[in-house]
């Protein structure tokens, strides 16, 4: 199974001062940044997926400034994304249209035409074909009943661009591999438009609008498709939001699947944002310890215009709470002194209140159990990644890109062992039907 990582210019500044707080004056990002493939010194994926949504263009407002936009235009996909080493020569590039970009819209603002040579110039090895997000879902709707209108006509134009964009694939010779994109209202509905991509010639097909769904939804649709489709048929999720959740999809024969979970998680989950390998083939969680920058963060800024806090106090024990942390690591600083240090911030972040008014908090009483824990695991020193190496306790610390994005790195490197420790096992036990092909795409 391949682990595609869907990149949005996640990269870090290698130079970046932690004690200072800054990048070098003369820094330019993207060039002097490294991506995780180049700051781990090497791949903690499979592959990238770029959207052509995130790049953008006029019709499009990407991720991606208008220089850098011409230069992924200009030097195609690998170069840009410096995978161009020999290293990382094998590693695949994955492309889709970047459908939620453009999901208020009637229909696609992309052909099948230009999608096709856009991955052929631009040197991907895979391209999904045009495809537009359908929202509803009936789990219970049996053959193509139910789905509104809307969501019939998206159906329609899905399978029409994917006719298309397969036709033009083969008579441009395209030296990238066509996936089908297949979107529907209903298990059924997916597994009637997968069946009519087959029909097609298709035998790589990637699952679309699986976002919103829960796992046992996303269950229910890989068990209506593969019911319909060749076993040699290779199975792609696009988004796959429920990437911890992987091990309970094996059965299905998943040959890849794309996600950014595990480095958005590392800012975007307030519990959960650092991994590590647990017991067996499961992953343990630690929450960070969240220091903000006190003359940056909008709301310890409002307590100040509102009286609550002086701001030179607010950076005081914003100090205090760094340099407890710091010195706990370095086994300078007793935990409980270290607890209370960012506990007396915490409450200024947390409740707008002092902390001799609010220490006996709910919220507080929650966070410092988390904190707690995280200081007594001391997880950064239990990683050998060259993120954890190399930056130590810095990485556990909630504070700013540099930081969050270096622990979304590393938890990209405890993903990507994880996910190899479930091939292994899958290559052991196999509690599925033979006859299908184990990860078909799988070297």
């Amino acid at each position: 199974m391949k682990f595609i990582f869907a990149d949005s210019l996640d990269y870090v500044d290698p130079a970046f001062d932690f004690i200072a707080d800054r990048s070098p004056a003369e820094r330019q990002p993207y060039w002097d940044d490294a991506y995780p493939h180049e700051i781990l010194g090497y791949a903690p994926y499979d592959g990238v997926l770029v959207s052509r949504g995130i790049i953008g263009d006029h019709r499009v407002k990407g991720k991606y400034t208008s220089s850098q936009a011409r230069r992924f235009h200009l030097v195609g996909a690998r170069k840009f994304l410096r995978l161009d080493k020999p290293q990382f020569k094998d590693l695949d590039i994955f492309g889709d249209c970047g459908a939620f970009t453009y999901v208020q819209e009637e229909r696609p603002p992309y052909s099948a035409t230009e999608m096709a040579e856009f991955y052929d110039e631009c040197g991907f090895t895979h391209g999904a074909s045009v495809d537009h997000i359908i929202f509803d879902f009936d789990p219970a709707a049996t053959g193509m009943a139910g789905g509104s209108d809307d969501a019939k006509a998206r159906f329609d134009i899905t399978l029409e661009n994917a006719d298309a964009f397969r036709r033009e694939a083969l008579a441009m010779d395209a030296s990238f591999k066509p996936l089908g994109v297949v979107q529907g209202w209903s298990p059924a509905s997916m597994a009637e438009a997968a069946r009519r991509l087959v029909a097609m010639g298709y035998d790589y097909l990637a699952l679309g609008g699986m976002v919103p769904l829960k796992s046992p939804e996303i269950k229910l649709c890989l068990e209506a498709i593969r019911d319909v489709i060749p076993s040699s048929t290779r199975l792609h999720i696009l988004g796959f939001a429920k990437a911890d959740d992987i091990d309970g999809f094996h059965g299905f024969d998943i040959a890849s699947f794309d996600t950014t979970s595990p480095l958005i998680r590392a800012f975007k989950d307030a519990k959960q944002n650092y991994y590590l390998p647990g017991d067996g083939l499961a992953l343990r969680y630690f929450t960070s310890i969240r220091i903000p920058q006190a003359i940056e963060n909008p709301k310890l800024q409002r307590t100040v215009k509102k009286g609550i806090f002086r701001a030179e106090d607010l950076v005081a024990m914003e100090s205090a709470a760094l340099s407890a942390l710091r010195a706990y690591d370095a086994g300078g600083a007793d935990i409980d002194d270290v607890l209370q240090a960012i506990l007396i911030y915490s409450a200024a972040l947390v409740e707008e209140k002092s902390y001799a008014e609010c220490r006996d908090s709910i919220l507080l009483a929650r966070l410092a159990v988390r904190y707690r824990e995280t200081l007594m695991e001391k997880p950064w020193k239990q990683c050998g990644c060259p993120i954890c190496a190399t930056v130590g306790v810095e990485v556990i610390i909630f504070r700013g890109s540099n930081r969050n994005k270096r622990r979304g790195i590393h938890n990209l490197a405890i993903y990507h062992e994880h996910i190899e420790r479930l091939d292994l096992k899958r290559a052991v036990h196999r509690p599925y039907d033979l006859s299908r092909s184990l990860c078909a795409t799988k070297r």
